[in-house]
C-alpha cells in the first residue's frame, strides 16, 4: 500500500513535470511567435520609414528647386528695377548738368552785360559830373547877374520871397479859417438855436426880484412906538430872537427888516405881522409869535420843496434835500429867486435832453439840484458848488448828478452830456431878460474888463463895449492890420475873452477897419 501511494506520488510528479514542460514549451513557442510578429512589424516599419524618408527627400529637393527658382526670379527682378532706377537717375543727372551748363552760360553772358553797363554808367556819371559843374557855374553866373540887375543879394531875395510866401499863406489861412468858421458857426448855431428856442418856448417861467430887505406895512405910525417898546426892550427881544435888524426910520407906516439870511428875515416878517395883528407886543408874546413863525416858515419850506419836486416830476429825493430845496424859496441870486431858477433849469434840462436823446428824468434831477448848495452857503464856509457836491455825495446821488453840480460853472470838465445840458440851461435861465439884476459896480467892471482885453492887442486903436456888454466893437489901425489879419484878430480876441472873463450868454466881437482919404477942392 505504501508503494502504491508512492507510485501515485511519482505519477503526480511526472504529470506535474510534464505539465510544466508543456507550459515551458508553450511559453517559448509564444515568445518565438511574438518575435516573428515583432520582426515582421519592424521590417514593415523600416520599409515605411525608408519610404517616408525617400518622399521627404524628394519633397525637399522639389522645394529646394522651387526656392532657387524664386530667388533667381527675385534677384532678376531687383536687378531690373535697379537698372531702371539707375537709368532714370542718370537721365536726371544729365538733365541737371544741362541746366547747370545753361545757367553758367547765362551768368557769363549777364556778367559780360553788367561789365559793359558798368562801363557805360561810369562814362555817363563822368558826363553828368561835368554837366553838373557846368550848370553850377552857369547858376553862379546867373545869380551874380540877377544880383547885379536887381541890386539885391541872394539872402535879401530869399527873405523877400519868404515874406511874399508868408503873406500868401496868411491870406489863404485867413480865408480858410473864415470859411470853415462861418460854416461851423452856421451849422452849430442853427442846431443849437433850434434846441434852445424849442426848449425856451416850451418852458415859461416868471421871475421874482427880491433883495436882502423886507418891508412890513403898519396900520399907523403909533405902532412903531409899540414895536420899539419901553426903553427898546421889544425891538431888542425881536432882534435877538430872529437875528434880524429892524430899521424904524421916517418911512411912514413901514418897518424895514434887514438880514443876510433870508429864512431868518422871513421868520421875523411873519412874527412881526402876527404881533401887529394880535396887538399885544411884549417880550413873552414876541417869543411865542417867533416860535409860531419859525414852525410856519419850516412848514412853508417843506411844502415849497415838495411842490418843486412835483412840478418837475422828480421822485425819490432824500427828505433833507427836499427841505433844502424849499429853503431856496427865500434865497435870491442877483435878484433871481433861487428855487424858481432851479425849477426852470430842471424844465429846460428835460426839454433839451428830449431834443438830444438823453435821459430826461436824470437831466431834470441834475438841473433841480445844481444850485442846492445855495441853501446852506450862509451857514457853511465854501462855494455853493462845493457845498452842493458834498450834499449830493452825502445823500447818495448818482455820479452823473454830482458831476453836473460840480461842472455847471466850469470849475471842472463835464464828463457827461447831461452836465453840458445843465450848463446850457443855467445860462439860458440866467440870461433871460429881467431874470437877474446886476449891481452897477459889477456891470461897469465887466464892461471895463472887456475893453481892456480888446485894447491889449497890437494894432487896436479903440474899442467900445455896447449892448450891455453883449457886443464889443474894435477899431483897428489900417496900416498895422490887414484884411486878412482881421479874421485872426477877431478869433484871438474871442478866445481871450472866453478864457479870462465870466459872463452870461455870448459876446459878439466886431473888428472894424476903414481907410479914409480926404481932400479939399479949391
Amino acid at each position: 500500500m505504501p508503494s502504491i501511494v508512492a507510485i501515485q506520488g511519482i505519477g503526480w510528479l511526472i504529470l506535474a513535470a510534464a505539465v510544466v514542460a508543456a507550459c515551458v514549451i508553450a511559453w517559448f513557442a509564444a515568445i518565438a511567435y511574438r518575435k516573428r510578429v515583432y520582426e515582421s512589424k519592424i521590417g514593415t516599419a523600416e520599409a515605411r520609414s525608408r519610404e517616408i524618408i525617400d518622399e521627404a527627400l524628394k519633397t525637399a529637393e522639389t522645394k529646394k528647386r522651387e526656392a532657387l527658382l524664386e530667388a533667381k526670379e527675385e534677384n532678376l527682378k531687383a536687378k531690373n528695377e535697379y537698372e531702371r532706377e539707375n537709368k532714370e537717375r542718370r537721365a536726371e543727372l544729365q538733365k541737371y548738368e544741362r541746366r547747370v551748363l545753361n545757367k553758367e552760360e547765362n551768368v557769363d553772358k549777364k556778367a559780360e552785360q553788367l561789365e559793359r553797363r558798368e562801363t557805360s554808367i561810369q562814362a555817363r556819371e563822368e558826363n553828368l559830373n561835368r554837366r553838373k559843374k557846368e550848370v553850377e557855374d552857369l547858376e553862379a553866373q546867373k545869380v551874380a547877374e540877377l544880383e547885379r540887375i536887381s541890386g539885391l543879394t541872394s539872402e535879401q531875395a530869399k527873405e523877400y520871397l519868404l515874406h511874399s510866401v508868408e503873406e500868401d499863406i496868411k491870406h489863404d489861412t485867413a480865408l480858410l479859417i473864415k470859411e470853415y468858421d462861418a460854416r461851423a458857426k452856421e451849422e452849430a448855431n442853427k442846431r443849437a438855436k433850434d434846441y434852445v428856442v424849442t426848449a425856451i418856448q416850451k418852458c415859461a417861467a416868471d421871475h421874482v426880484s427880491e433883495s436882502t430887505i423886507s418891508v412890513v406895512q403898519l396900520p399907523g405910525d403909533e405902532m412903531k412906538g409899540r414895536i420899539i417898546g419901553r426903553e427898546g426892550r421889544n425891538i431888542r427881544t425881536l432882534e435877538n430872537l430872529t437875528g434880524v435888524e429892524l430899521i424904524i426910520d421916517d418911512t411912514p407906516e413901514a418897518v424895514v427888516l434887514s438880514a443876510f439870511d433870508p429864512v431868518r428875515r422871513e421868520i421875523a416878517r411873519v412874527a412881526l405881522e402876527k404881533l401887529i395883528v394880535d396887538g399885544r407886543i411884549h417880550p413873552a408874546r414876541i417869543e411865542e409869535m417867533v416860535e409860531k413863525a419859525r414852525k410856519e416858515v419850516e412848514t412853508q419850506i417843506r411844502e415849497a420843496g415838495e411842490n418843486a419836486c412835483l412840478e418837475v416830476g422828480i421822485h425819490g429825493l432824500h427828505p433833507e434835500l427836499v427841505r433844502l430845496l424849499g429853503k431856496m424859496k427865500f434865497r435870491t441870486s442877483y435878484g433871481q429867486n433861487a428855487l424858481k431858477h432851479s425849477v426852470e433849469v430842471a424844465h429846460l434840462c428835460g426839454l433839451l435832453a428830449a431834443e438830444v436823446g438823453c435821459d430826461v428824468r436824470l437831466a431834470k434831477r441834475a438841473g433841480l439840484l445844481h444850485d442846492i448848495g445855495k441853501s446852506l452857503d450862509h451857514e457853511i464856509e465854501g462855494s455853493h458848488i462845493q457845498i452842493g457836491v458834498d450834499l449830493c455825495r452825502k445823500y447818495k446821488e448818482s455820479a452823473t448828478v454830482i458831476n453836473a453840480v460840480e461842472a455847471h460853472h466850469g470849475d471842472v470838465e463835464p464828463e457827461t452830456l447831461i452836465a453840458v445840458l445843465v450848463q446850457a440851461a443855467d445860462t439860458i435861465s440866467a440870461a433871460r431878460p429881467g431874470a437877474r439884476r446886476e449891481t452897477l459896480e459889477t456891470y461897469t467892471n465887466r464892461l471895463k474888463q472887456l475893453e481892456e482885453i480888446t485894447n491889449s492887442f497890437k494894432g487896436v486903436d479903440k474899442s467900445y463895449a455896447i449892448q450891455a456888454g453883449r457886443e464889443v466893437r474894435v477899431m483897428v489901425i489900417p496900416e498895422q492890420v490887414s484884411d486878412d489879419d482881421m479874421v485872426l484878430l477877431a478869433r484871438d480876441i474871442a478866445k481871450k475873452i472866453e478864457s479870462e472873463m465870466e459872463y452870461p450868454g455870448q459876446i459878439k466881437v466886431n473888428v472894424i477897419r476903414e481907410s479914409r482919404v480926404s481932400d479939399v477942392a479949391k
